[in-house]
């Protein structure tokens, strides 16, 4: 799975991009990164998002007896929305309406799920290294265990729904700094105009994971 999203939409971490790591090409540059996931993954699916970003997933791996189903009802805090979850998960969700992203992975890390940021600063997520490596270089990491990340409230950790996240750098097996990861900051709590904010985004992914049968009648993509 591949999503790239413009930083007007969902302004990537500044932790995640290192100084000086430059030579890369924009994710968004003539559609060649979707290409390049295209010809990896044959009868992948892409949806265009026009100039705000894409969104690709491929089948290929998925296993036809364990289908993607999501129930949620009401509007809860977005961090019980993801912690209520039962299973293997990484996700986005893309709102058209709002222009509104949510993007959340399970408590354990079970599912290989990167996030970066391009030399234009836009934010790209991935299922696999290589790919995101081609415009990210050394400017990504795995994104954080147990967090999730929306366009309006930033990263949290659900199981911590009221602290900060503190970055730290990333240093690969070759001793070169590669992206951050996220702890959780005991001492420094999140500011309730924040939470609010991230409320309002949950209510609108609520709606929309309650209804996955038809999500075109609602704008809304997701993988």
């Amino acid at each position: 799975m591949l999503a790239v999203f413009e930083k007007s939409i969902t302004k990537s971490p500044d932790a995640l991009n290192v100084p000086g790591d430059s030579g890369a090409d924009s994710a968004l540059n003539n559609g060649f990164l979707a290409a390049h996931f295209t010809s990896i993954h044959p009868g992948s699916v892409t949806v265009n998002l026009g100039s705000l970003g894409f969104m690709a997933y491929s089948l290929e791996k998925k296993n036809p007896l364990l289908p993607r189903i999501f129930v949620v009802v009401g509007p809860y805090p977005p961090d019980q929305v993801v912690r209520d979850i039962q299973g293997k998960f990484a996700f986005v969700i893309y709102y058209s309406f709002s222009k509104a992203t949510f993007i959340a992975s399970d408590a354990d890390g079970s599912v290989p799920f990167f996030w970066g940021t391009d030399v234009e600063g836009h934010l790209v997520l991935a299922d696999d290294t290589e790919t995101i490596k081609k415009v990210c270089r050394k400017s990504f990491a795995p994104f954080p265990k147990g967090c999730f990340f929306t366009s309006p409230g930033g990263l949290r950790s659900y199981e911590h729904p009221l602290n900060e996240l503190k970055p730290v750098p990333r240093v690969d097996s070759s001793g070169h700094v590669c992206g951050a990861t996220f702890s959780v900051d005991v001492e420094a709590n999140k500011e309730s105009t924040g939470m609010e904010k991230s409320r309002k985004c949950c209510r609108l992914v609520c709606k929309l994971l309650s209804i996955e049968t038809s999500p075109t009648r609602h704008n809304a993509c997701y993988w």
